[in-house]
């Protein structure tokens, strides 16, 4: 299938409840989450920033992000829904650029600088996006929660936010930093369109959260962070014990290279 077809059909994924999206940062972390039978990809602005020796948050510029986005592009044959932060500095053009590499999905955010923007605002950051792309699946990320919302206000917020985005052109709401069932629950009788969670240890799993409805289901930077962890468990090991033990789950060496041979 050519690229220009990915969007549809990242479209017609949207029909699973739900929806499952590992997040890779780099071309080998993405061919790892192909292979192991992923039908759609994300990427996460944290792990790809990392990668690149910076911190999250827009840090690394649109030229740096964009890049690593059309390397993970060259080497999967799956949908990739693009992590476009807030857009950099120019929004329209960024979704623009995503859209002509190929991307299928692009997720734009509702804060700036530790902050939420106004609503109206935000809400203007999806109609740009819609109007720079009008077939890509625009996931609209509400930071509520994870600047340290809480209670029946932050859920009420989440809401009104999402739904303005929905009304903006939204095919999709993106609520992270929440992983409790009354929450999510809500969340989806309140929406007026599909929700996306961000797992992570102490969610549901994802068969209960079908069953509460949601509709796409994404980790964030979690496997960046795990494998981060591994990397610091290994080198550990082999400076301060010299032993290999961490070494031995690791993927064989002819199973990495393949990943990589010709298509």
């Amino acid at each position: 299938m050519s690229r220009t077809h990915h969007a549809a059909e990242f479209r017609r994924l949207h029909e699973r409840r739900p929806l499952l999206l590992p997040n890779a940062w780099d071309p080998a972390s993405a061919r790892v989450i192909e292979a192991a039978g992923a039908a759609a990809i994300a990427t996460t602005s944290a792990g790809v920033s990392w990668a690149h020796g910076r911190p999250d948050g827009q840090s690394l510029d649109r030229a740096g992000m964009i890049e690593a986005i059309r390397r993970i592009l060259a080497v999967v044959a799956v949908p990739v829904t693009a992590d476009a932060e807030g857009g950099y500095d120019d929004l329209a053009g960024t979704v623009a650029e995503l859209a002509e590499l190929g991307v299928a999905g692009v997720n734009i955010e509702d804060s700036a600088d530790g902050a939420l923007l106004d609503q109206e605002a935000a809400a203007e950051r999806i109609r740009l996006a819609r109007k720079a792309n009008s077939d890509l699946v625009v996931n609209a990320r509400t930071d509520v929660y994870l600047l340290g919302g809480s209670g029946p206000d932050a859920l009420a917020e989440a809401i009104a936010r999402g739904n303005a985005a929905f009304a903006a052109g939204a095919d999709c709401a993106f609520v992270p930093g929440v992983i409790d069932e009354p929450t999510i629950a809500a969340l989806v009788e309140g929406l007026h369109g599909p929700l996306n969670i961000m797992a992570m240890p102490g969610a549901p799993e994802v068969a209960r959260l079908g069953e509460l409805g949601v509709a796409r289901v994404s980790v964030g930077s979690a496997i960046t962070q795990a494998a981060l962890a591994a990397t610091e468990r290994a080198a550990r090991e082999l400076l301060e014990s010299g032993s290999y033990g961490a070494l031995a789950d690791g993927l064989p060496f002819g199973a990495a290279n393949g990943l990589f041979s010709p298509r």
